[in-house]
């Protein structure tokens, strides 16, 4: 992968593990794992990210639930099928290094990321029972491969009201963090199912004059 396109996608994670390494998929006979990291709020709460690595990159076992990681690496999107021939959008923190800490006080920022992308549909504009401004902006990031990560974000206040402005293909700078939500998804049969959205909150944003260059794609992309 270029510098630029690594340089489109960067995020900072450090927490707690919850979960045991859970397989995930395996590529060119590369096996890649995933785990659950909690990851602290300023509001003392937590998000709960997923973050995928490769079983080449330290030892399986090494991933023992209660430790403490420090991860550098991408978010990214991909296509989950299920039996019924159907796909949602998955998110997770895709790992390019990890090490092991003692505590999360040894890093300043413990949630943080830049992308760099383009607007792939009109941001919706609200306003919450309260007043409070919200944006949601699906944003392309371009990946090696002509390939291109779709990552949900979240705009507060002016910036919410500044991105309701942005068309489709205009290019944006966002940093934030990344927020783990949960809901609930109702079915017509009745029954309700807990689920879990990922997306970015974003802090600071800049709207670019380049349009129009991102990667359309519908298939399964290979996590590499």
């Amino acid at each position: 992968m270029s510098g630029s396109l690594m340089e489109n996608n960067s995020t900072s994670l450090s927490g707690k593990i919850l979960s045991k390494p859970k397989f995930s998929h395996e590529i060119y006979g590369e096996g890649f794992y995933l785990v659950t990291v909690e990851v602290s709020r300023l509001s003392d709460t937590y998000d709960y990210i997923p973050v995928m690595f490769s079983e080449r990159l330290l030892p399986i076992e090494e991933f023992q639930e209660g430790k403490m990681i420090a991860v550098e690496g991408q978010f990214r999107s991909y296509n989950n099928y299920n039996s019924e021939s159907s796909h949602k959008l998955m998110l997770t923190v895709f790992a390019r290094d990890i090490i092991f800490i003692d505590s999360v006080d040894e890093v300043k920022i413990p949630n943080s990321i830049f992308l760099n992308g383009y607007i792939c549909k009109k941001p919706i504009y609200r306003t919450t029972p309260f007043g409070r401004e919200i944006s949601d902006i699906l944003l392309a990031v371009n990946r090696a491969y002509n390939k291109s990560d779709y990552i949900p974000c979240i705009a507060w206040g002016r910036n919410a009201r500044f991105a309701s402005s942005f068309e489709v293909g205009d290019n944006i700078k966002v940093w934030g963090r990344i927020q783990s939500r949960q809901y609930q998804k109702k079915f017509q049969d009745g029954t309700v199912e807990d689920r879990t959205a990922y997306e970015v909150s974003i802090s600071k944003m800049e709207l670019s004059k380049e349009k129009n260059n991102f990667h359309r794609e519908d298939e399964e992309e290979e996590m590499v």
